[in-house]
Order: C-alpha cells, then sequence, then structure tokens
C-alpha cells in the first residue's frame, strides 16, 4: 500500500490553483466526472508526474463546505520559510501567526489557510 494523494472539495477552480501554485504546487491535470464535477490534481516538483493533491470542484455548488473538526491540516516543507512566505505576502497570503517552534531547537513552522480555509503547514527544513 501506498498513500497517493489527498482531496478536498472547493468553490472556484482558478482562485484554488492559484493558492497552490503560490505555494509551489503545479496543476498535473483534470479529470471531469460526467456533468457533475471536475477534479484537479497538483503536485509538487519533487513529486514527479504523480500529484499528491485532488481538489474537486462539484458544479453548482455556490455554498461553503464545513471542514469539520476532524480535519486538521497538510503540511508542506521549504528550506527557506521566511522567503516563502514574503513570496506568499506578494500574492496576498499571510500566516495566521508569525513562524514559531513546538520545542527548543525544533523546526520552524506557521500556517496558512486556502481560499475554502482549508489549513496548510509549512516546515522549514533544514
Amino acid at each position: 500500500m501506498s498513500l497517493i494523494h489527498t482531496c478536498y472539495r472547493i468553490l472556484d477552480i482558478d482562485r484554488s490553483v492559484a493558492f497552490y501554485e503560490a505555494l509551489g504546487f503545479e496543476e498535473k491535470g483534470r479529470v471531469p466526472i460526467r456533468d457533475e464535477a471536475v477534479n484537479v490534481f497538483m503536485g509538487l516538483p519533487d513529486d514527479g508526474s504523480e500529484p499528491r493533491l485532488e481538489l474537486t470542484y462539484n458544479i453548482g455548488r455556490k455554498e461553503p463546505y464545513e471542514i469539520g473538526t476532524g480535519y486538521g491540516h497538510i503540511g508542506i516543507s521549504t528550506s527557506d520559510l521566511d522567503g516563502t512566505l514574503a513570496s506568499l505576502a506578494k500574492q496576498g497570503i499571510g500566516p495566521e501567526r508569525a513562524p514559531y517552534t513546538i520545542r527548543e531547537g525544533g523546526s520552524r513552522l506557521c500556517f496558512v489557510r486556502d481560499p475554502d480555509g482549508y489549513r496548510i503547514e509549512i516546515l522549514e527544513r533544514s
């Protein structure tokens, strides 16, 4: 067994794709599901052709999805958290709070939210 992707539902394809592209993801493809939905597959450059994120747009849906209490976040890493945050700020994306560490000597991290409210952890790896 191997984990192939994570999926969640979005309200606006262009807005969500732009957000994830700002985080370094690349669109790998789109697959229509009859006249009901469109799946947009996103991946990071190091993933090769394997998409790691599936964004599902249900045609005609206008009201926001309930994220629920079970969802936590997806995590991505960067070698330069400050540079990443500066780049995101130019696109209007800011962290929930300033970067911090969980324990002394640990990696710095912070969280951002995508256009639909899903949390994304950005972890700085040395």
